[in-house]
């Protein structure tokens, strides 16, 4: 089965206008480690998070992955960027080759993840997604989740919000 590692960055986007649950359109497990959750401070984000959690989310950090991914990300201090990463690696050297992907807006871990064979996507990603898998969920409702979350920071330029409006049509 598909193991779906989300960053901080994911969640906060979707945190922040109370969308987690389109996390749900993937076809995997869910998993948000430790040091993510730790990192979801700012709410609504904190509450909303701590409300999807009780769906029983995994939130195992693989510890043996850890130094190799700090390594991988030159040991800058990326905290829990660190533990999303291990994760893809443990992966990686499994002999499980299911898929294996990671939902973030961070470019470094997006761009570490992708060589490391993972699909990557983002909060924006999650929503089109959400919108061809959910029968219940209508383009026009995912175009108004896609302007919810771009206006609570994530901003995008107005050419990438017309492309996510646009996929989702």
């Amino acid at each position: 089965m598909t193991r779906i590692y989300v960053g901080p960055t994911a969640l906060y986007s979707l945190g922040q206008v109370g969308e987690l649950s389109l996390l749900d359109a993937f076809d995997g497990d869910i998993v948000i480690p430790e040091p993510v959750i730790d990192e979801v401070q700012v709410e609504p984000t904190a509450t909303n998070l701590t409300e999807y959690r009780e769906n029983g989310i995994d939130t195992g950090v693989d510890e043996d992955h850890i130094d190799q991914a700090k390594s991988l990300l030159g040991d800058a201090d990326l905290g829990a960027a660190v533990t999303v990463l291990a994760g893809v690696l443990a992966h990686r050297d499994s002999d499980d080759r299911s898929a294996v992907a990671v939902v973030s807006e961070d470019r470094t871990v997006r761009r570490m993840a992708q060589g490391l064979g993972a699909e990557v996507t983002s909060s924006f990603g999650v929503v089109v997604r959400a919108a061809i898998e959910d029968k219940y969920l209508k383009p026009t409702q995912a175009k108004r989740i896609v302007r919810r979350i771009d206006q609570h920071g994530m901003h995008l330029t107005g050419e990438l919000r017309e492309r996510a409006v646009g996929e989702v049509a």
